[in-house]
């Protein structure tokens, strides 16, 4: 099972002191030391109880249909058990990787992560085939708020939101602005009349866990720029406590293969910490990329050692720096 200490930290929700990890046990802050922190500890708080093991439910249903024409798609229902763990943990960044582990199989599988900057300096944004462009970010913009950026299983970028935490009624909840992001992996193998997902993201820490909402739209871009709404949808992933499932496999994974994906989060970071951004040479599913990424992971598991250049040979196959604006 997980580190009993990540579910434990679940249950600090409400406290009103920041907590810090140290050697993966939680400790709490002191007062004074609150004191010196750049943002609301209840924010750091907030952010780091979306840590434990959870039992999933993903949703996804079409509602509003901006075309007389359009026949709204199936409604996505699917679900899984994941463990989320703590990657990094600064005085203005944390970051947070998504393990799923099929309960009966035990089988793993890397997936998303989020990363959370407080009044970050620069974002990266998607901006339609393939191209995720960095800009940055005024004070006006960014002051009082959290920047979260998602990433995908092979750590490549998805989308970035800013906003605030407000902490009110007994939950605390982020809401982001209106961002692009490309089309999601469920609907881009069944779905060509759209190319970007246009979204809020909302995020809401509750006693037994967590939620993420997606207020989308799906919208086509034409090549000069002009604006086409398909549908709305709303997604719903509905993240609650989980006890019973082993997560040993997840755990074990990942103590394996940590220090392989920081070396890839590494090479990310060559292109999406400082403008221009990135464009990715390859198709929607990325598999190009993930596949010899999780083969390299693989290989480490086993103990056999990945070399750099193998690493940055994948990189420099399939991803360019994007053109200046």
């Amino acid at each position: 099972m997980p580190d009993i200490q990540s579910r434990r930290f679940n249950r600090l929700p409400w406290l009103g002191l920041p907590m810090v990890l140290v050697a993966g046990v939680v400790e709490m802050v002191s007062a004074s030391e609150s004191a010196t922190l750049p943002f609301p500890a209840s924010d750091r708080e907030a952010i780091l109880a979306m840590t434990g093991t959870y039992d999933i439910d993903f949703s996804f249903f079409e509602t509003v249909r901006y075309q007389p024409d359009y026949e709204h798609a199936e409604e996505k229902l699917t679900g899984g058990s994941e463990w989320v763990v703590v990657v990094e943990d600064s005085a203005d960044k944390i970051s947070l990787q998504h393990i799923l582990v099929d309960p009966k199989s035990g089988y793993v599988t890397k997936h998303w992560r989020q990363d959370w900057v407080y009044e970050a300096d620069t974002r990266f944004e998607f901006r339609t085939d393939q191209t995720w462009r960095v800009r940055e970010l005024s004070d006006a913009e960014t002051s009082g708020k959290w920047t979260q950026c998602v990433y995908e299983v092979s750590d490549a970028p998805r989308y970035c939101g800013t906003g605030k935490w407000i902490h009110e009624d007994g939950a605390s909840t982020w809401t982001s602005d209106t961002t692009w992001r490309p089309l999601p992996r469920r609907e881009y193998t069944t779905r060509e009349d759209y190319n970007v997902m246009e979204a809020i993201n909302r995020h809401t820490i509750v006693a037994d866990g967590w939620t993420h909402e997606q207020d989308n739209l799906k919208v086509q871009i034409g090549e000069n720029g002009e604006r086409h709404v398909i549908v709305r949808e709303y997604g719903f992933n509905d993240y609650r406590d989980e006890n019973e499932v082993d997560f040993t496999p997840a755990e074990e994974y990942w103590a394996a293969t940590k220090d392989f994906w920081a070396q890839v989060r590494t090479r990310w970071g060559d292109y999406l910490d400082q403008p221009p951004g990135l464009v990715m040479l390859i198709g929607e599913d990325g598999m190009d990329m993930i596949m010899p990424l999780f083969e390299m992971a693989a290989s480490v598991q086993e103990g056999e050692t990945v070399y750099g250049a193998e690493i940055d040979a994948v990189f420099s196959d399939w991803l360019d720096r994007a053109s200046a604006e």
